[in-house]
């Protein structure tokens, strides 16, 4: 148990501590360094936060986060509009927009299938992506998701439930990211250049 001199202190280390990759060393470190800036620098980064949760909002046709109902992306007349590049979260289109090599829309899942997790089909956006196929007639769909079982799980099922519309009159065609990502890698932590290379060099999936 952590002796800290004020209630006060302990009560924000222990709500820095709860963030991901920040231990109790690393957060009473953050504490004391905004103890230690002007009271208007903490008040600007306390409403930077509040704000973002107040205010965020979450684009409704691809999920990824906007400042507005709909994402720059989707809104923008620029993109490829009848393709969709499916990513497991958030940080995965900042990573494929950084590569300056894709200029089609997204379809964010927002986590992917992992039974051992307790996460399921249901609890991710792919009803919301099969909708999206017909109406915005869309042609290709590709998969970015991590090269890991639960990622390969997740491209499977999702292939499956496209099966209809890749056999039908629409011939969508399901392509993948090429291997240059490594097996087990998530798509935030490879380097630009690589990630640009597999979504050019892309190819058919299938089963």
């Amino acid at each position: 148990m952590d002796n800290y001199p004020s209630i006060l202190l302990g009560n924000a280390v222990n709500q820095f501590a709860t963030l991901p990759g920040i231990g109790r060393k690393t957060a009473l470190r953050l504490v004391l360094h905004l103890l230690r800036q002007p009271q208007a620098t903490v008040q600007t980064f306390a409403s930077a936060l509040t704000e973002l949760k107040q205010n965020v909002h979450y684009c409704h046709i691809c999920h990824n986060i906007s400042d507005q109902e709909t994402c720059s992306i989707c809104a923008s007349p620029k993109r490829d509009r009848q393709t969709v590049c499916v990513v497991e979260n958030i940080q995965d289109v900042m990573s494929i927009e950084n590569t300056g090599q894709y200029i089609g829309l997204y379809h964010v899942l927002g986590g992917i299938i992992s039974p051992i997790d307790g996460v399921g089909p249901k609890d991710i956006e792919i009803d919301s992506l099969v909708a999206r196929i017909e109406p915005e007639q869309i042609k290709e769909v590709i998969l970015a998701l991590p090269t890991t079982m639960e990622g390969d799980t997740t491209n499977f099922y999702i292939y499956r439930r496209l099966a209809p519309f890749i056999e039908g009159a629409q011939q969508l065609k399901v392509s993948q990211i090429a291997r240059g990502v490594a097996v087990g890698n998530d798509l935030e932590y490879t380097d630009e250049i690589t990630l640009g290379r597999s979504i050019i060099n892309r190819t058919e999936f299938k089963l």
